[in-house]
Order: C-alpha cells, then sequence, then structure tokens
C-alpha cells in the first residue's frame, strides 16, 4: 500500500511539474512575444520621426519647390496651377449665386443669397443628389444632362424674394474635384477620370462647355461663371469671412493647399497681370516628396502597392485615406512577427484599408481606465473578441505616432507656405496677420491630430512669429466658396461699378 502511495505522489509530483514548465514555458513565449512587438514599436517611433530641425529642412524643401513649380511648367512635384481667381471675395458681394459641387458619385447644387457688409450671407440653400452608377460609365451627354436637370429643378424652387434684374443670366460656380487644365477662370480641359468615373469621350472636352450646353438643351439661362477645385473654395470662403486669410489647406481624405501669390511672382504668368496684382494658386501639395520626408517601409510597401507608385507621396503619409492604412500594415507585421494577436492572425487583418482613419481616430481618443473604445473597434473591426490592456494600449501608441507624424509633417508644410511668403518672421515697424483656412473632416473630427498640428506649427514659428499666425476651420469651401468666387467674378461687375 504504502508502494502505492509512494508512487502516487511522485506521478502527482511528476505533472505538477509539467505543469509548471508548461506555464513557465507560456510566461516566457508571451514575454518574447511582447518584447518584440515592442521593439517593432520603437522602430516605428524612431522612423516616423519628426524633431524640430527635421520640419524645418520640410518646410524650406517644400518652399524651393514652390518657387521652381512657379517658374516653369513641370519644374517641380508641385503644380502650383494658376487658378485664374485674381479677385477674392471682400464681404461686398450682394445678390444671389448658385454653385454646383461635383466631387464624386454624389454632387451638391447650393444657392446662396448675399447681401453684402451688413448681412454677409443671407440664405443658404442646397441639395445633393447621387449619380446613377450607368451614368458614370455612359456617354458626356447623359451624364451633363442630368445634371443640369437637377440644377434647373433646384432652380425652380426659388423664393418669391428672389428677382433676376432685366437681362441677366443667374451665376454659377462649379466645383469639379477631377485633374482639369485650366485655360481661364470659367474653361478647363478633363485630363482624366478618377472616383469611378470612366466616360471616355469626356476626356480633353471642355467641361464648362459640357455643362453649358447641357443647360441650354433644357432651356436654363445660367452662365458658368468660374471653375475651381475645393481648395481654391475654401480659400475664398476663408477670405470671405476674414481678410487676413492668405492660404487654405485641405486635410480629409485626401489632402491639397492653395495660396494667394502676388503676380508678378509667377513667371509663366506671361505678363498678363490681373487688376488685383494677386492671384490663388492651386499647390496640388499632395504631390510633394522630399529626401527629408521619414518614410518607413510600411509607407512604401502601400506605395509600392497602390493605383499611382511613385505619386502623391506627401498625401500617402498625412491624409485621412492612409493613416489607418499604415496603422493596419504595422499590427500585419506585428502578427506575423510578433504574434502579436496570438497564435492565429486575425483574417480581417488582411483586408487592406479594413482600418479607416475615423477608427483609429476614435481609439487614439480613447481616454477609459480599460481602453473601452480601443477592445470594441478591435472586436467590431478585426473580430478580436478578447484583447488584453497590454495590447491595447500598444495599438493607441501606434495611432498616436501615425497620426503625430503627419499633423507634424502638415505644419511644416503650412511653414513653407509661410516662407515662400516672407510671413515666417516678424518684420520691424510691420504687424501683419496670417491665417489659415483649414476644411477636411481629419482636421475637424480628430482632435488629436488637430491639436498637434496647431501646436507644431506654434513649435516651428517661435512664440513672437506665432501670435501672427492663426489657423481657422472654415467649413464647405467646396460649395459656398465656388458660389462666392462666382459673385466676385460676376460678369456685371463692371456694369454696376459703372
Amino acid at each position: 500500500m504504502g508502494k502505492v502511495v509512494a508512487a502516487a505522489a511522485v506521478v502527482c509530483t511528476a505533472a505538477v511539474c509539467a505543469a509548471a514548465v508548461l506555464v513557465m514555458r507560456h510566461r516566457m513565449k508571451s514575454s518574447g512575444r511582447w518584447a518584440k512587438a515592442e521593439a517593432i514599436l520603437r522602430e516605428l517611433e524612431e522612423k516616423c520621426g519628426t524633431p524640430t530641425g527635421k520640419l524645418r529642412q520640410v518646410a524650406d524643401a517644400m518652399a524651393v519647390e514652390m518657387h521652381a513649380g512657379l517658374a516653369s511648367e513641370g519644374g517641380s512635384k508641385l503644380k502650383m496651377l494658376i487658378s485664374y481667381v485674381d479677385n477674392l471675395p471682400t464681404g461686398d458681394e450682394e445678390g444671389v449665386f448658385y454653385a454646383l459641387d461635383l466631387g464624386g458619385t454624389n454632387f451638391r447644387v447650393l444657392r446662396v443669397q448675399l447681401g453684402g457688409k451688413e448681412k454677409h450671407v443671407v440664405k443658404r440653400e442646397s441639395e445633393e443628389l447621387s449619380i446613377p452608377r450607368h451614368l458614370m460609365v455612359g456617354s458626356p451627354n447623359d451624364l451633363f444632362d442630368f445634371i443640369a436637370a437637377a440644377v434647373a429643378k433646384f432652380v425652380a424652387t426659388e423664393g418669391a424674394d428672389f428677382v433676376l434684374p432685366p437681362g441677366r443670366q443667374r451665376e454659377l460656380g462649379f466645383t469639379f474635384s477631377f485633374p482639369v487644365k485650366q485655360i481661364s477662370l470659367a474653361s478647363g480641359t478633363l485630363i482624366k477620370w478618377t472616383k469611378g468615373f470612366l466616360i471616355e469621350d469626356a476626356i480633353g472636352q471642355d467641361i464648362v462647355e459640357e455643362l453649358t450646353k447641357a443647360m441650354e438643351r433644357i432651356g436654363l439661362d445660367m452662365h458658368v461663371t468660374a471653375l475651381v477645385n475645393d481648395t481654391v473654395g475654401t480659400l475664398a470662403g476663408g477670405r470671405y469671412n476674414n481678410a487676413d486669410v492668405i492660404a487654405a489647406v485641405i486635410l480629409g481624405t485626401g489632402t491639397n493647399a492653395a495660396y494667394v501669390e502676388r503676380a508678378n511672382a509667377i513667371p509663366k504668368w506671361q505678363g498678363l497681370l490681373p487688376k488685383s496684382g494677386e492671384m490663388v494658386i492651386n499647390m496640388e501639395w499632395g504631390n510633394f516628396r522630399s529626401s527629408h520626408l521619414p518614410l518607413t517601409e510600411y509607407d512604401q510597401i502601400l506605395d509600392a502597392e497602390s493605383l499611382n507608385p511613385g505619386e502623391q507621396i506627401f498625401e500617402k503619409i498625412i491624409s485621412g485615406m492612409y493613416l489607418g492604412e499604415i496603422v493596419r500594415r504595422v499590427l500585419c507585421r506585428m502578427a506575423e512577427e510578433a504574434s502579436f494577436f496570438g497564435d492565429d492572425i486575425p483574417p480581417k487583418l488582411g483586408d487592406p484599408f479594413i482600418l479607416r482613419t475615423p477608427d483609429i481616430a476614435a481609439m487614439h481618443h480613447d481616454t477609459s481606465a480599460d481602453l473601452k473604445m480601443v477592445g470594441s473597434k478591435l472586436n467590431d473591426i478585426l473580430e478580436v473578441p478578447n484583447s488584453s490592456l497590454k495590447m491595447r494600449k500598444m495599438i493607441v501608441e501606434i495611432c498616436d505616432i501615425v497620426a503625430t507624424r503627419g499633423a507634424r509633417l502638415s505644419a511644416a508644410g503650412i511653414l513653407g507656405i509661410l516662407k515662400k511668403l516672407g510671413r515666417d518672421t516678424v518684420k520691424e515697424g510691420e504687424k501683419q496677420r496670417s491665417v489659415i483656412a483649414l476644411d477636411g473632416g481629419l482636421f475637424e473630427h480628430y482632435p488629436e491630430f488637430r491639436n498637434c498640428l496647431i501646436n507644431t506649427l506654434k513649435e516651428l514659428l517661435g512664440e513672437e512669429v506665432s501670435e501672427s499666425v492663426v489657423v481657422e476651420l472654415s467649413n464647405d469651401g467646396s460649395g459656398i466658396g465656388a458660389a462666392l468666387i462666382a459673385a466676385s467674378h460676376s460678369q456685371y461687375l463692371e456694369v454696376e461699378e459703372s
């Protein structure tokens, strides 16, 4: 009997030892997993680093590229396009003006009643419609007939208080967010379609002319006064409310910037100086690139696998379309090399762009003790039901690193514009206030990104200069801005002035 008890004791001791060994191995494996994940995280932090000195180099490079782009067509990665907007709104504008905002599968028609200096925007109405799929791949006539009919229907809802002066047409500003070669303020030829449109017959055609013909076919008497992009519209909207606005930046799904340049500083303007002596330049800054940009392996692979490799590098590291995707790629590497999510990689993690920037903004903004929002996002999006607090904290740190880099580089880009205009220093005896109008969901709805951008700009400018530079949210430039440009360039201005 004693032998049996002893044997049993030996077996139990062996079992306990085996279990202890398994626990120890699990702990060692877990410890190694976290150590590897931590190493990947620290490497990301280092490669995304944006110390002040590097940001100043980026700003200098931006200013140099601006000069080069103005000097000659194709002289820079920045297109520096002349917008032909040489008369920004002042707030004195009066009357009712329309805007058509075609930026993708949806479009908007707007009506704005302006009441001059005292009343500003008296009334504003709009309607949004979707473009049927078959019209995105059909003929130009079908697409523009559909749009013109929608504009005519909207015009028919004018209130009784609107009376068109005798012999005058309604005027419209047209925001067309596709690649266009602008020929004048009210004409531009389509370079290519994007965003799912494949109407080959429209390429090379004057977009304003196509719209005008469509309106004429249905008897709508309306004059297209201006063809603009959303960034130029944002600048106009900002200037209408604040005379100190000198530039506009879009930080949303994509990114771009526009600013007011002295017309005599544009060699390719060929001596055709506008009356105002200044011209709005559409930078197309998403295509900016420099050896000073802190690029990582994730950025390089993302670019290589994109539809436009080698292009839009600045956009791919600062805009809303890509921030979530960069975070996903970091998590993929952690899952593969550090078993970050355990022995199995979540299948959903392999889906490109499944993590959107609003998702990382929500996780980044989570201040709860258990990071509940992070856990919820992991469960809902990646189907990771049981995430540890340690995992959640690491994911928040990844979001912070990626968003911080984007925000600080955005601030460096703005500094580049200020440098080009000589507004990055305080001149003795001269008081100048520089306002940057910002629009886009990334800036408006991602508090950590917005605050980081503003604080970085102050850091770069220094205390004295930063007192004269202001960043202001300017909503709906793509809509109301186009109507305002139509007002400030009205074909009837000279008649009214005389």
